[in-house]
């Protein structure tokens, strides 16, 4: 059949004919739209950490790097020191990362093999992406109120039964590290769920044929087949499942004891950069300010560090698994 353009429809004509001048124009706008809008994340990110960078400056000339390695913050004898914040930050959140990632990727599995009828695949979703709708301090009140009274029984057990353990070493007689990564796991899941869910459908169903032509069973395709074909969607919702416990405030500073202290044992009140900011600004003076400001600046590069190193374990996943250079 031979196209007639004079006799071809409008809809035919527009996707049959070369692009107008117009095309061009809107092309080129929404291009330099999208430059613009790109460049002006840049620019806000280098003037946040640039005016940080000024009121913190002060702080970083009189207390150097001992402000990272010490481990007292006394504001009336100007001694500040963020090393168990440091601690409290990435220990609650890779305990939270561990917890709410593993029930993630497995939610993300249920959803999207064939465990579960579409619609109530559909009701599952629309669950665990209210949990990201409920706000943080509602959160710290559950977990005062509802999970540490849980948590001391079991607490107070495991410490008599493996008490020799560093992770059980002392018992839970209120906020601690466990609470808080427990609640923060929840808050993480909904954002690894969501993305590792996003990464399951992305993979063509003639992956899943193949497979299961060869003779493997459903297991050996979704731990050897799907999960390694999804790793680098799923390790970017881990990444920013990361990065979310990082910078989670309200519900920490209500749970994690907002003590100085570094220790392995899950039950030990500890304390994190974010809480720190939470609770001591309000009350603190010009100079405590700029050492805050200067704790700012630690939680952000913690924060970047963290960003790099996911970006660059999924690049690597993409090499691997995907082909992709």
């Amino acid at each position: 059949m031979i196209f007639d353009p004079f006799k071809a429809s409008a809809s035919d004509k527009t996707l049959s004919m070369p692009p107008s001048q117009a095309d061009f124009l809107r092309d080129s706008a929404f291009r330099y739209l999208a430059y613009f809008g790109a460049l002006s994340i840049v620019l806000l990110v280098a003037y946040i950490v640039f005016e940080l960078g000024v009121q913190a400056l002060p702080a970083i000339q009189t207390h150097g790097f001992g402000f990272i390695t010490g481990t007292t913050w006394n504001a009336s004898e100007e001694e500040f020191g963020v090393l168990p914040e440091i601690w409290g930050t990435l220990y609650s959140s890779l305990i939270a990362l561990i917890i709410g990632g593993t029930f993630g990727v497995g939610i993300a599995i249920f959803l999207t093999q064939g465990f579960v009828h579409a619609k109530m695949e559909v009701t599952f979703r629309t669950i665990i992406e209210l949990l990201a709708a409920i706000p943080s301090v509602v959160y710290g009140l559950w977990g005062i109120y509802v999970l540490i009274p849980m948590l001391v029984p079991v607490a107070q057990w495991l410490h008599e039964t493996l008490g020799w353990f560093p992770l059980f070493s002392t018992e839970l007689g209120g906020p601690g590290l466990a609470p808080a990564a427990l609640v923060l796991a929840i808050m993480v899941l909904p954002t690894v769920a969501a993305i590792s869910t996003d990464a399951f459908r992305r993979i063509p169903y003639k992956v899943k044929e193949a497979a299961y032509g060869m003779g493997a069973t459903k297991w050996e395709v979704i731990l050897k087949v799907m999960l390694p074909t999804a790793s680098s969607g799923i390790l970017a919702g881990l990444v920013l499942g990361f990065g979310r416990a990082l910078g989670e405030t309200m519900a920490l500073a209500m749970l994690i004891g907002n003590v100085n202290n570094i220790s392995l044992s899950l039950f030990d009140p500890a304390n994190t950069l974010a809480s720190l900011l939470a609770s001591t600004f309000p009350e603190a003076g010009q100079i405590e300010i700029q050492a805050l400001m200067y704790a700012a600046l630690v939680l952000l590069a913690i924060t970047l560090v963290v960003n790099l190193l996911g970006l660059a374990v999924q690049q690597y996943t993409m090499r691997k698994f995907e082909g992709k250079k």
